[in-house]
């Protein structure tokens, strides 16, 4: 695997483009974003950065031009100043007037986009997960620190005022030792069907779209939104919804990586293009401190319960319940999505301190760009790459069927060499990850 990764990163050095890094930002100074992928998620970047004072969108990117005119005329029907556009990032990267990069592309690009905008002297917001397997999240890690960058990862929970409040209790010891915590990603996925194989859309640049992934017939199961249940550019929904809650639970704990991890599930009930689980359970445990804990995941697609009142009240089919449970020796905790927090204390499980009150990840990343303290950051990416990498071991175990031992200090697989090839993979040049940022 090192072999390869040497070659495959000598490769990116003749490919990757040349940067000239960007000027700092200065405390006053308005900051310039360009947000990256903008059919989805991406929408909500571009709402967030066009709310706050002092912050021009100063550039759009996306590989399918009919959503760059999309987001074009809605700006325009609110006043916004056109941006510039771009459907090839590493032409946006030569800008040395942008100040900041915000992805929100499909997941097998975050890590490969990030690097190149930390070299190019860009402040980087990355998606959740901001890696697609681990060993690219680590180098993404190292470039940030390399270069000196601000990288914020998207776990919007991070800044949530009532979820910030919860975890500091938890650490406090508000009840007492917590042993366990339980992330939940029960949410209605109805069947993703099948569909052919076609020619790629007038005005999409599917070369660009597929980037570091194996270069395949366009299909519409293969592109927007429903990516995220193919292995070559997602990672189910424990690495979509799931992220999110298993950022919290790790938090929580306050642990950082496991020894070993277990995963099982399906793909249940449909009969589609599907390739990931729809229904997972993985188990983690943490030797850290002299203590063990575990972490316990669960995603279900279809019809559930809520569980300790997470979820309740949302729609006529019961809603989603998509939260974190903390037990400990005092009492549990319930996280309701990534704004509320509710406890329950003693065998008599009375009601405690709760609260709901959000927050917002993007104004965060924009106070630590002027700041330029990494400590400023509520979700930095070492942070973003430890939670992601839990999801990663998570499916890896579920695909080969088996207990993956880990070693936490290496971030290593132990004695499975198949496991370990797929703690990265093979990158299709010039979209290579390298292995020296």
């Amino acid at each position: 695997m090192n072999r390869r990764h040497f070659l495959a990163g000598s490769a990116a050095g003749l490919a990757a483009p040349a940067f000239l890094p960007a000027a700092a930002v200065n405390a006053n100074d308005t900051v310039r974003v360009a947000v990256v992928g903008m059919n989805g998620q991406g929408n909500e970047h571009i709402k967030e950065y066009t709310a706050m004072p002092k912050v021009e969108l100063a550039a759009l990117c996306d590989v399918d031009e009919s959503v760059l005119a999309k987001r074009l005329g809605e700006l325009e029907k609110k006043g916004v100043k056109a941006p510039k556009t771009y459907t090839d990032i590493r032409k946006l990267l030569e800008d040395k007037s942008i100040d900041a990069i915000s992805i929100a592309t499909p997941n097998h690009w975050h890590s490969l986009m990030g690097i190149w905008s930390c070299q190019a002297g860009k402040d980087v917001y990355v998606e959740k997960p901001c890696s697609h397997n681990p060993w690219e999240g680590r180098k993404l890690v190292e470039a940030a620190r390399k270069y000196n960058r601000i990288v914020q990862h998207g776990a919007n929970s991070r800044s949530a005022a009532a979820t910030r409040e919860g975890m500091k209790m938890l650490h406090e010891g508000f009840l007492g030792e917590i042993y366990m915590a339980r992330g939940l990603c029960f949410k209605w996925r109805d069947t993703i069907g099948r569909t052919k194989e076609e020619s790629v859309p007038a005005g999409v640049h599917y070369d660009l779209w597929t980037g570091p992934a194996p270069l395949k017939p366009f299909s519409r199961n293969r592109f927007h939104y429903n990516w995220h249940w193919q292995w070559d550019y997602g990672n189910g929904d424990i690495g979509n919804q799931g992220i999110h809650e298993m950022d919290l639970a790790r938090w929580g704990l306050g642990v950082k990586l496991p020894t070993r991890v277990s995963s099982m599930g399906g793909h249940f009930l449909f009969d589609d293009d599907q390739q990931t689980p729809n229904t997972q359970i993985a188990t983690f445990e943490f030797q850290e401190g002299g203590k063990k804990k575990l972490l316990v995941f669960e995603v279900r697609h279809w019809i559930s319960n809520h569980e300790a009142g997470i979820g309740e009240g949302r729609g006529s089919r019961g809603g989603n319940t998509v939260g974190n449970v903390y037990y400990g020796a005092k009492g549990y905790m319930a996280v309701d999505g990534y704004t509320s927090y509710k406890t329950f204390l003693g065998k008599e499980q009375e009601p405690g301190p709760a609260r709901r009150e959000g927050g917002s990840n993007w104004a965060n990343f924009i106070q630590a760009v002027r700041s330029r303290k990494v400590e400023d950051l509520n979700a930095d990416i070492e942070e973003g790459h430890l939670s992601s990498v839990l999801v990663h071991l998570a499916n890896i175990s579920y695909r080969l069927g088996r207990t993956i031992d880990f070693d936490p200090a290496r971030e290593r697989i132990v004695g499975d060499e198949e496991a370990s090839r797929m703690m990265s993979r093979a990158y299709r040049a010039p979209f290579v990850v390298p292995a020296k940022v």
